[in-house]
């Protein structure tokens, strides 16, 4: 069939002056998480390639002529849902679309946060260029407007299970249309002029998971963040306690490969300034050549002395012949993580930039008719398991988190007074920070239970299950402010470490670079107080810590 798939692909080069995102192009096959996270936060949207706008209009017209011959079409000459089999009758039809928009604005609960509304908008535009829906462009290049006008439709956060954001678009749709009024993104906006709302327009515009996808994009976009700083908050906690890297050798890693966890334990080791020893008959899995420690030798031994012979430094704590768990078995627990965010990564990709609209109206490609293909494209499985997958994985890589932040707190580990206190006599010093990590931890156990575990049956008994996709992104973007919570309480608690050891990763090491940042704006005083801002502040380090791994 010709005429559904997606647009070409464009890209051109920034001109001179010009914001580089807008010179990327909207074609329905490009978009992805970082894209609309850019723009959920208020960037421009990109601007959309012709040759997009052209697939559009051959659907559109596949439409127009499907209509002219009479034809059965969801929701174009039939109801919806239970009502399937309902032919709208010729007195009615004008209306029709008008009625399916307000009768599905019903979405309940609180409103949702702007940023996961402009997200759904953008996400809605780029499936309807992919041209399969049967609706005519200026529909797609209204909805950028309202992003470039900094409008948006109030959107309420229940009904939808994952088989299409129905009460979300049909308040997107009531505004797009004029008959429900836009609210400003932040500062005052002027109102796009409404579309004149057309036959076959409703259910053409609500058949989507926008908002899921949209949700899910957010979600991918933050977590991936977090994931990655968490390689540098690890090689600190590390650092603090003159960890082992024994457990991060290469040929550990060699011995049972997993690629996930041989570039966890790799990006540790790069961000420590502590590389692979090269050997004539035998090449690194890193490609790289400096130092690694021999058996039972520290990370200050080696990072300090990257140059000498490796030799082990004094230390105040007892030697240990092995680490705890959340320094030693890091790789094998944080490389999955970071291998399900890769998967959702790509999961997303496809769903960014698909036509799933149902029916998908567009030409048969050996009659050259006009058809509707009427599919469960919308059945967002493969969405709800890959976000079901991250969840579990990051629950186990905050597990080690809190573990190691429990870890900094104890004497026999750091050398340090207990909980990392002054002198002052039973202080209490970081010691609130580990029920913090765990009231965190706690919420992403509940968060990481799987939607796809829920079942309902809806319309009647023709919708017999769902995919739970909606709940699924409505969780993990929670799991992720829960989990941004732990892992600033862990870097709250390495800085202060190793300020109470007067030690620190060579400077010209990325993990050397992070401790110098977080030095930089994390308060020095070691006297009982209470740490919200300090947790608050390392929160908001994170994202920049992600340009050193």
């Amino acid at each position: 069939m010709t005429g559904s798939g997606p647009g070409r692909a464009s890209a051109r080069p920034a001109a001179s002056g010009e914001d580089p995102a807008a010179a990327a192009s909207l074609d329905g096959r490009g978009l992805d998480a970082a894209t609309v996270a850019g723009v959920a936060d208020g960037a421009p949207p990109p601007v959309v390639h012709p040759a997009a706008l052209e697939a559009m209009e051959r659907s559109r017209q596949a439409a127009c002529a499907l209509a002219a011959q009479g034809g059965r079409v969801y929701g174009r000459s039939t109801g919806v849902g239970a009502h399937r089999g309902a032919a709208v009758e010729e007195r009615d039809g004008y209306g029709h679309d008008l009625r399916l928009l307000l009768s599905h604005a019903g979405g309940i609960g609180e409103l949702l946060p702007v940023r996961q509304v402009r997200a759904m908008m953008l996400v809605r535009a780029g499936q309807l260029l992919a041209g399969g829906s049967g609706l005519r462009p200026e529909i797609a290049t209204a909805l950028l407007g309202a992003l470039r006008a900094g409008v948006h439709p109030p959107v309420h956060e229940y009904g939808s299970v994952g088989t299409g954001d129905l009460t979300a678009l049909a308040e997107l749709g009531l505004a797009l249309f004029g008959h429900a009024p836009w609210e400003s993104d932040a500062t005052a906006a002027e109102e796009p002029e409404p579309l004149r709302i057309q036959r076959g327009d409703a259910l053409a515009l609500l058949s989507s998971n926008a908002l899921t996808l949209g949700q899910s994009a957010l979600a991918c976009h933050d977590l991936g963040a977090l994931l990655r700083s968490a390689h540098v908050v690890t090689a600190l906690s590390l650092y603090a306690v003159d960890g082992s890297l024994e457990a991060y050798a290469p040929e550990v890693h060699r011995a049972h490969p997993h690629p996930a966890t041989v570039r966890a334990a790799a990006d540790v080791r790069q961000l420590l300034g502590v590389t692979v020893r090269s050997a004539p008959d035998q090449s690194a899995p890193d490609q790289s050549t400096p130092v690694e420690p021999a058996r039972g030798e520290s990370i200050r031994s080696v990072g300090d002395l990257p140059s000498s012979p490796v030799r082990q430094l004094p230390s105040s704590r007892g030697p240990r012949v092995q680490d705890p768990y959340g320094f030693r078995c890091f790789p094998q627990v944080h490389g999955p993580a970071m291998e399900a965010w890769a998967n959702l990564e790509r999961v997303l990709f496809v769903d960014l930039n698909s036509a799933t609209e149902n029916p998908l109206i567009g030409w048969d490609e050996s009659t050259g008719t006009p058809v509707a293909h009427h599919h469960g494209g919308f059945f967002a499985t493969p969405l709800t398991l890959a976000l079901d997958h991250l969840c579990l994985a990051v629950l186990g890589t905050a597990r080690l988190s809190a573990a190691r932040l429990s870890a900094l707190g104890r004497p026999e580990l750091t050398g340090l007074r207990s909980y990392l206190a002054d002198e002052a006599s039973a202080g209490s010093g970081m010691m609130i920070l580990e029920y913090g990590a765990a009231a965190a931890t706690a919420e992403i156990q509940t968060y990481a239970t799987p939607a796809a575990l829920a079942h309902v049956v809806l319309s009647q008994g023709v919708e017999e299950a769902a995919s739970f996709a909606t709940q699924a992104a409505r969780k993990t973007l929670r799991l992720t402010d829960a989990y941004r919570q732990v892992l600033a309480c862990e870097l709250v608690a390495a800085v202060r470490a190793l300020r109470r050891r007067g030690t620190a990763p060579p400077p010209g090491t990325p993990a050397g670079r992070a401790y110098t940042r977080a030095a930089e704006v994390l308060n020095p005083a070691m006297a009982d107080r209470p740490l919200t801002g300090d947790v608050t502040t390392a929160a908001a380090l994170l994202t920049e810590f992600t340009q050193l791994t």
